[in-house]
């Protein structure tokens, strides 16, 4: 037998996808190359290692058997780079973050600059929503977490980010009576909602509720994204993040609609358990940020203040 690397990396992500497409998708390469590969891999096997049935893509027990070992042997091949680079004075392995979906528009600035400097760091982020931050962080399956709300069952250490502004947003076409919308008019507006285990929604219930206003209309949404293109298209009004509507406000797609004792300010939140024994490269993230922080907040969001 003769087959390389390279082919265990893509018959690995054929079974963990079930799909020659998605494997080359998340390979970045194209799909007749990763069919070759996959031909060829499996021309050293007397036994096989998948079924097509259909257009679709069935990995046998052979199969899996062998995208295990495969697995195994990536990781210890991965491991022997960390090594060597750690033996050059290098920091090499994998950093795992989690964070709430609404922090993609903040994470990746505070990593830019310590990632491009430590090339044999490794990232991992998941973008989920906070239960499944705080789940992955008691877990102890990632190294750090970022969330707006502190979880108070974890005994935790922290370096606070910057500030978090949560307003009240409609569609262009909304038109408000007067200079504030009143809690009357509030009850009256379709309001759409993150889904439960988002600190979005949280915050956003916790507004009505201490106020007592009784919701119309309630859709729930599970993503940001899906949530802005909701408000844009006129499907109804939302309380959200400020970080992640600033193009669609600059263009005129959204609009801030002024609510008393609105916006709602939190605090983005890098976190991390106080019983967690650091990595080094835990520890110099950590150092990279606390001396830098200011830079990057200066830098890339400074247009926060007009708001």
């Amino acid at each position: 037998m003769n087959y390389t690397l390279h082919q265990l990396e893509i018959f690995l992500k054929i079974a963990q996808l079930q799909s020659v497409t998605k494997a080359s998708e998340a390979l970045y390469l194209t799909q007749p190359a990763v069919s070759i590969q996959l031909k060829k891999f499996q021309e050293q096997f007397k036994t096989p290692l998948f079924e097509v049935v259909g257009r679709k893509i069935y990995i046998t027990e052979f199969g899996h058997e062998i995208a295990d070992a495969a697995e195994n042997i990536l990781n210890e091949v991965q491991a022997i780079n960390y090594k060597a680079l750690s033996f050059q004075g290098e920091l090499a392995g994998k950093l795992k973050i989690a964070i709430v979906s609404t922090a993609k528009y903040v994470m990746p600035y505070f990593l830019a600059d310590f990632m491009n400097q430590n090339k044999g760091v490794d990232l991992i982020m998941d973008v989920t929503n906070k239960a499944e931050v705080v789940r992955a962080l008691e877990n102890n399956e990632v190294d750090f977490a970022m969330v707006s709300t502190i979880p108070s069952n974890l005994k935790i250490n922290r370096i606070e980010l910057m500030e978090n502004k949560l307003f009240m947003v409609a569609g262009k076409d909304y038109k408000l009576k007067g200079k504030h919308l009143s809690y009357s008019e509030f009850q009256k507006l379709p309001l759409i909602y993150r889904e439960q285990g988002s600190a979005t929604r949280l915050a956003m219930e916790k507004f009505i509720d201490s106020r007592k206003i009784s919701t119309y209309k309630k859709m729930e949404l599970k993503s940001n994204e899906a949530l802005k293109q909701a408000v844009i298209s006129g499907l109804g009004c939302s309380i959200m993040p400020l970080i992640g509507i600033k193009n669609a406000i600059a263009n005129g797609e959204l609009q801030i609609i002024p609510v008393k004792q609105l916006p709602i300010t939190t605090n983005w939140n890098l976190i991390w358990l106080s019983s967690k024994n650091l990595t080094n490269i835990a520890k110099a993230l950590i150092e990279h940020i606390e001396l830098n922080k200011e830079a990057i907040i200066k830098k890339h969001f400074d247009w926060l203040d007009k708001y």
